[in-house]
């Protein structure tokens, strides 16, 4: 198995063997853009606007034909100047114009609805303008209902580093800035730039009326910290929350990583408030930040694991609900066309399949149909054998669409839509592995619409989250996929009675956001397709292997 990194490229580095006449991989880096706003618009009336940033790209020569979502930042509640703390990783190609979008809105509601936000202001550019900007980053008008709101986007190429910092801190004696002697104290981390400009990189949980707080466990990694750079300049500042964005200064102090590491667990480090100094010729500290417990660790990549002997064993299940439509009719998403152009089930095996074949070793992938009554007698059955006979495993993808196209001609779509029984299908498989880091398991579920059994497949994901499991489930049609929000929980872990899932294991992705055109013009944007599909897994395996305490290529005994 052949797998390219994707690390930071140097014309002196990594060339390869000189051979005329052939060519050679484009040459890529891999880059880190950093948002802040400045004099945003006030949408809200009793407090500030509540800012979160949501980022596309869009490719010439090859790419998509419009803007595909990159991701979005957290939300930084009552502030007209965000830093956020989000990163976003990209591939910078030299050779191709990427176009960049940045849309900032107010969040208005608990919605991944976009038009239940309103909207603040926009801006485009190219990502080859934001890295020519360097360190200095690139400001440009945020265009909207106001005048004069900017937005900074700072560009830093990534170096390679697997090395991640571990790191508890607590204050003591902090200065107290509310009224009834206490404080609301929240740390802030930020990296130093080359033009001396801060960005934000961590920042802590507030811990409410408290002098002495103590502030959870936080891990980062380096790439992302200082870019593997232990010299670099960092700065550690504590401020005292307040409810309407204003918070207050209380200290902060520069350091490094190997500072950090120096002075070590125990460590008493003064806070300095500048203005108070300034003030004061008696002023001493506003309280010290003390180093509980730190340490300097080297985390394993996805790719050290796959070459370690990690295999990604892929089962696919697809929804034959009648809510499809007859499949002989063409306007129905299981429509087999006779000129041969693929419906959006076809296409979506295709599209992740083929990417997703090439880190299983066998290329034996069970296959299972729900929501259809099947042969001999017409049972409903939601876990069945997608070729219909007592094995599961198709031969690669090709054998996967095979056995597809057999049962739409055997089966009859009916219903209801119930994910659990396939997820406690592939659970079962994956629970024999839950101590062995040798296989990981990928579920795709391709669906037409609302899971009936909703409760019951959020039990089957919890329960399936401490497993080496991942579940990607694509929707395909128009239908309200609003539910699926709940499963692919990104900013809050799944719970149901009293129940939550140990990380993250859905990523849901909808499909007719990768199609362009109309009619039989339209045409899928496959490659955007399967990257936004397969975009979680590497963290998501990362994430199991990390909580099992397992390295590359090793066996627990």
């Amino acid at each position: 198995m052949s797998v390219q990194g994707s690390g930071a490229w140097h014309p002196t580095q990594g060339a390869g063997t000189f051979t005329p006449g052939t060519a050679t991989s484009v040459p890529t880096s891999t880059v880190e853009l950093s948002i802040t706003c400045k004099d945003l618009a006030d949408m809200d009336t009793f407090s500030k606007s509540d800012p979160f940033c949501v980022v596309y790209i869009k490719e010439s020569g090859g790419g998509p034909d419009k803007f595909v979502c990159v991701g979005k930042t957290e939300t930084i509640m009552n502030t007209l100047n965000p830093a956020w703390q989000t990163k976003f990783e990209l591939s910078y190609k030299f050779e191709s114009r990427q176009l960049m979008k940045f849309a900032v809105y107010d969040s208005d509601q608990d919605s991944s609805n976009l038009e239940d936000h309103d909207f603040i202001g926009s801006c485009e550019c190219s990502l080859g303008e934001i890295v020519s900007a360097q360190g200095r980053g690139l400001t440009r008008t945020l265009v909207g209902d106001k005048k004069n709101q900017s937005i900074t986007i700072s560009a830093e190429e990534m170096l390679s580093s697997r090395e991640v910092l571990k790191i508890n801190l607590s204050g003591l004696k902090l200065d107290r800035k509310d009224w009834f002697g206490r404080s609301d104290p929240f740390v802030t981390v930020s990296k130093s730039g080359e033009y001396g400009n801060l960005t934000v990189v961590h920042r802590t949980e507030v811990i409410k009326y408290n002098l002495n707080p103590n502030w959870k466990t936080f891990t980062l990694p380096l790439k992302t910290l200082c870019n593997g750079d232990h010299e670099r300049t960092l700065m550690i500042q504590v401020d005292d929350w307040n409810q309407n964005g204003s918070h207050s200064n209380i200290g902060q102090f520069q350091t490094s990583v190997r500072a950090l590491l120096e002075q070590g667990r125990g460590a008493k480090i003064a806070l300095i408030n500048e203005k108070k100094r300034t003030k004061k010729s008696s002023y001493k500290n506003s309280g010290h930040i003390v180093i509980n417990d730190i340490a300097l660790e080297e985390h394993p990549t996805f790719l050290d694991f796959i070459s370690g002997g990690t295999e990604l064993s892929f089962t696919v299940a697809v929804d034959f609900t009648g809510s499809n439509g007859n499949p002989r009719d063409a306007g129905s998403l299981h429509y087999n066309d006779p000129t041969g152009n693929p419906n959006q089930y076809v296409t979506a095996i295709r599209s992740v399949g083929d990417i997703i074949q090439d880190y299983d070793s066998d290329k034996m992938f069970p296959a299972l149909g729900f929501g259809a009554r099947i042969p001999p007698d017409g049972r409903v059955s939601h876990e069945f054998f997608l070729n219909l006979t007592n094995d599961p495993y198709c031969s690669g993808i090709d054998g996967v669409l095979a056995a597809y196209y057999q049962s739409l001609n055997m089966v009859q779509l009916y219903g209801p839509t119930n994910f659990a029984p396939v997820i406690n299908h592939v659970a079962t498989f994956a629970r024999a592995y839950q101590n062995d880091p040798s296989n990981y398991f990928v579920l795709l579920i391709i669906t037409d619409g609302i899971i009936t059994d909703l409760d019951a497949t959020k039990r089957a994901v919890i329960e399936a989250s401490s497993l080496p499991l991942s579940i990607i489930i694509i929707g395909v049609g128009v239908e309200d996929f609003s539910a699926m929000d709940d499963l692919d929980s990104d900013e809050e872990l799944l719970s149901i009675g009293g129940r939550t899932a140990q990380r993250d294991i859905v990523q849901f992705v909808e499909m007719q956001k990768f199609v362009s055109g109309h009619g039989s013009s339209a045409r899928w944007n496959k490659e955007f397709l399967a990257r936004e599909v397969l975009a979680e897994i590497p963290e998501q395996l990362l994430g199991f292997m990390k909580s099992k305490n397992f390295k590359p290529g090793k066996k627990n005994i």
